[in-house]
């Protein structure tokens, strides 16, 4: 989960030598199509909760027939997600901000990027199905050398080296884009191997899909309006917090899929013994998955505010770096928390309850985007302002998630569950 998003961060590195400008056009670009890949991310949440319960039913010929269902869908929407971004990303790039100069750079990221939409989808479907199988090497072996080709092609497309053109941001683009078609295709040849595919999809299968894809589509259609909106708004205050923010963000994305491992690890396992009516081991593994989530969030925090000068000098311009500042502090604190919001959410994943996830970020979506609208964002501590809600936002979501468990508001699947072994 660390090597995945790296991908993000070694295109900010490399673009960032290109100036303010190009990087608040990554910044744009980034969100819009890591955005419109999230809303798909049932694809892959699904995937691995049906398959991780499937396994500890010992019913593999399940798991075997929504995981093909998932796979065919991925590559149909990512087709689909491709002519979209080709055909409106001049509109999406002005309905983010972009204007001039911002506007003609994100709109040459977006439309190459677009080519790599299918790939994306298959590769974060085949995450999910092999992490269903508790098989976490082959995702980090994809991701590594996915991610290592990746820094090597951004080396040689964006500054021109040697018989290379230098493609500046068109160059960035054009790496991530053949590198991940490389991870589409070694995942699938994965899955094959150690799952393989079937046709025989049945209707249940299709409806279980529908219900997962409606919650999991208005949860992270939620999450997305929010960090939509937090980018529009730093994208409107000027280039410098435009860029400024862009580089936090892409900090802020880093960490989250680093505390995401251990919302994977849970899901898994929560979800093995969720299908196996283990009760006991699935409320321990949820415990022992918070508690490492905390410390590791604890660990981030540290590392963000003693690693300020670094990230500062290898991410931000110089002109950036007064606004960048008290925003990366208020990012860094509110890690801990992240790590709570992120750990629920893979351990509720993991019993299949979306619609409490759904309803959670639909609250504080609500909440925050209502107090982005009320405040007067216009003087020069707006960015840190932006992070502060953003701080809240995480916050509303780590509460319900662990209420939701400790003690069980409502009618948490869990509680509800008969453990075969009493």
């Amino acid at each position: 989960m660390i090597a995945e998003p790296l991908t993000g961060l070694v295109d900010t590195a490399f673009i960032a030598r290109l100036g303010a400008e190009h990087l608040a056009a990554l910044g744009v670009g980034t969100v819009v199509l890591t955005s419109g890949l999230w809303l798909f991310n049932f694809l892959s949440v699904g995937s691995q909760t049906e398959v991780s319960q499937a396994t500890g039913r010992n019913d593999m010929v399940a798991g075997r027939r929504f995981a093909s269902l998932a796979l065919l869908l991925a590559a149909v929407i990512g087709l689909v997600m491709s002519l979209l971004a080709l055909t409106f990303g001049s509109t999406i790039a002005s309905l983010m901000g972009a204007d001039g100069s911002v506007h003609g750079y994100a709109l040459t990221y977006i439309r190459i990027r677009a080519f790599g939409a299918p790939a994306v989808l298959l590769t974060m479907t085949c995450f999910g199905i092999l992490y269903g199988l508790a098989d976490m090497r082959s995702p980090l072996q994809v991701a590594v050398v996915v991610n290592m080709l990746n820094i090597v092609l951004d080396w040689l497309l964006i500054f021109g080296i040697g018989p290379f053109p230098a493609l500046g941001i068109a160059g960035g683009a054009l790496a991530t884009t053949i590198s991940q078609w490389i991870g589409a295709l070694w995942c699938l040849l994965k899955v094959q191997k150690e799952m393989g595919f079937t046709i025989a999809i049945k209707a249940s299968d299709i409806s279980k899909l529908q219900h997962i894809a409606r919650d999991m589509f208005l949860r992270t259609g939620s999450l997305i309006l929010f960090l939509l909106l937090a980018t529009r708004l730093a994208t409107r205050l000027g280039t410098e917090s435009g860029a400024a923010h862009q580089a936090i963000r892409q900090v802020w994305v880093f960490t989250s899929l680093f505390l995401d491992a251990a919302a994977v690890t849970a899901q898994s396992v929560v979800g093995y013994f969720f299908g196996a009516t283990h009760q006991g081991a699935a409320r321990q593994a949820a415990k022992w998955m918070c508690s490492w989530g905390v410390i590791i969030g604890c660990v981030l925090m540290a590392a963000m505010l003693i690693g300020h000068d670094t990230i500062a000098t290898v991410l931000v311009p110089v002109s950036s770096l007064e606004l960048f500042t008290p925003a990366w502090i208020i990012a860094a604190i509110f890690q801990p928390v992240a790590a709570l919001a992120f750990v629920t959410d893979g351990i509720h994943w993991g019993t299949g309850d979306f619609a409490f996830l759904r309803n959670v970020v639909i609250l504080a979506t609500l909440c925050c985007a209502t107090a982005i609208g009320i405040m007067d964002l216009s003087g020069a501590g707006s960015l840190t302002a932006i992070w502060w809600i953003t701080g809240c936002w995480v916050l509303i979501r780590a509460i319900f998630g662990a209420l939701r468990i400790w003690p069980g508001i409502g009618r948490p699947p869990l509680a509800d569950l008969t453990d075969s072994a009493s």
